[in-house]
């Protein structure tokens, strides 16, 4: 549906209100807000690096096998830095830079638990902590199956 096709079910006083709006919104700096969001993230990346690197170093695990405490490390973090209001600070900076998939998916689920708190451990943090985070999990999966169809198709065109 077109801009022209809504505007023209809205009412004049609604026209006049969204032009009165736009002209009132503050401008984004979307170039300073790219940059922190590269820098930012870029740091988290970085920073996941460098603990992947120490349980290769310091504790013998391959490259492949230093994957899973890595990211258990990064979950274990970002939940504790949301538990304290730090993330939230971080991510007010940086915005999207924050959302690299493992730490935002951990502030995602942990920010949903401790707004719900108050109405239970079950019916509140159990029941709407996956709100946010099972449209993710559902989306991610049937992502997955779709590639795995796909590299399937592939794998089979290349045996004929």
């Amino acid at each position: 549906m077109s801009t022209k096709t809504k505007n023209q079910k809205l009412t004049p006083t609604q026209l006049e209100y969204q032009q009165f709006a736009k002209a009132h919104e503050p401008a984004r700096p979307v170039w300073k807000n790219t940059l922190r969001a590269f820098w930012v993230g870029g740091t988290i990346c970085l920073f996941g690096q460098f603990v992947q690197l120490f349980f290769i170093k310091y504790f013998g695990f391959t490259e492949k096998t230093a994957g899973n405490p890595t990211v258990a490390v990064l979950i274990f973090l970002s939940v504790l830095l949301t538990g304290f209001g730090v993330y939230d600070k971080i991510a007010q900076y940086a915005g999207a830079g924050t959302a690299v998939p493992v730490t935002g998916f951990a502030n995602s689920v942990a920010s949903a638990a401790l707004e719900h708190k108050s109405e239970g451990y079950v019916l509140g943090v159990g029941g709407n902590m996956f709100k946010l985070a099972g449209s993710v999990i559902v989306f991610g999966v049937f992502a997955a199956f779709i590639i795995g169809l796909l590299k399937w198709a592939w794998q089979a065109l290349e045996a004929m």
